[in-house]
């Protein structure tokens, strides 16, 4: 082999695309990994969430939340997601927590759109509510997750009105989300009917929803609802709550993590697969139209630029069937953020090590939880 010839031999072959979005995201999520487990194993979806992700979220402080959101937006970022529509919960540390949010992905160079999702399950003497009535009074904690939106709404950042799911919720609570939804000229960010346990919601949610509302999972909808549906296929089958069938439905479909990461371009891959389980005449263009409707909460996305070690990134058909897929370079907003495979604006191996601590702290609470 010649030197010309080498030299062209480890030349990588590469192609672009627009940065990636995820339309729904939990990165509280991030230190979960290697998160002490549940007293016992879940049986059900209410057992998923009052035993895994409710302890979670209440173990939570404003510094596991910085170093949650700084990982989560990094791991985005060398994955070619260079915009987070994040929704976040922590009973204990409401006020501030969309502030660290938006603080670890600006250092880090990706864009989010955050937001509180108040809830009804925690009473004001502390205690867990598992099961909310629609008649409820609005809890404290509720009062505060919609003051924490409306704080970062004023302050002139990206965000939503957050609510958690209709069950663990008033009617009062529902229609305070939606009115400071139209105060602030957003939508309301908010889980429907994900699992048969919020097979009500859509009943719930029908006179309020307005087409700028996101409405997560929808695996058990009953009936049309206005909004845009964020579709999280992965996080369904790992919850077992069943698949959504997004195609059936006559919203716009985005494509989210629901906090299993960010690497939206394998979410996409898996995505098509279960669609072509449901649907053997879908093809991967289907899924290509989703990740674009994703693009449209950040219109800035389209600008940014992937740079992928692959000849056909671009490809729907290539992208669906192709596995490992790396990421080279990302431009986002005119900058740099990752070259080489590596994130220039903060030090990968340090935020690693941070977030570790940070995990540590976070699991050693729930284990005394």
């Amino acid at each position: 082999m010649t030197a010309t010839t080498a030299s062209a031999a480890s030349s990588p072959v590469l192609s672009t695309t627009p940065g990636l979005v995820n339309a729904h995201h939990h990165l509280y999520s991030a230190l979960a990994r290697g998160m002490p487990g549940p007293s016992r194993s879940p049986r059900n979806f209410p057992d998923m969430l009052s035993l895994v992700w409710w302890r979670l979220d209440a173990a939570l402080d404003l510094e596991t939340i910085y170093w949650s959101a700084k990982l989560g937006a990094l791991e985005a970022a060398l994955a070619g997601t260079t915009c987070i529509i994040d929704h976040h919960e922590s009973p204990r540390a409401i006020e501030g927590s969309l502030e660290a949010i938006d603080k670890a992905c600006s250092e880090v160079g990706v864009r989010v759109n955050a937001c509180y999702g108040a809830t009804d399950r925690w009473a004001d003497d502390g205690s867990l509510h598992e099961k909310v009535s629609p008649i409820s009074r609005m809890t404290k904690g509720a009062m505060a997750g919609l003051d924490e939106c409306d704080r970062h709404l004023s302050a002139g950042k990206r965000g939503m009105v957050g609510l958690h799911a209709a069950f663990t919720c008033s009617d009062e609570t529902i229609e305070a989300a939606a009115a400071l939804a139209k105060k602030h000229g957003v939508g309301v960010h908010v889980h429907v009917a994900e699992a048969i346990d919020d097979v009500a919601a859509g009943a719930r949610l029908e006179k309020h929803a307005a087409d700028d509302w996101l409405l997560v999972h929808t695996v058990h909808l009953d009936r049309p609802l206005r909004g845009r549906i964020a579709h999280n296929p992965r996080s369904n089958m790992n919850n077992g709550v069943g698949y959504a069938k997004p195609t059936t439905k006559p919203n716009k479909v985005l494509l989210g993590s629901d906090g299993i990461g960010s690497d939206m371009a394998e979410e996409s891959r898996l995505a098509y697969a279960r669609l072509r389980e449901f649907d053997l005449a879908a093809t991967p263009d289907v899924v290509a139209g989703w990740m674009q409707n994703a693009r449209e909460a950040f219109p800035e996305s389209r600008d940014d630029v992937v740079t992928w070690r692959y000849p056909e990134a671009n490809s729907p058909w290539h992208g669906a069937f192709t596995t490992g897929m790396r990421v080279e370079r990302v431009v986002a907003g005119g900058r740099v953020i990752v070259d080489h495979g590596t994130s220039l604006l903060v030090d990968e191996a340090e935020t690693r090590a941070k977030a570790r601590e940070a995990a540590r702290k976070l699991h050693q609470r729930l284990e005394n939880m």
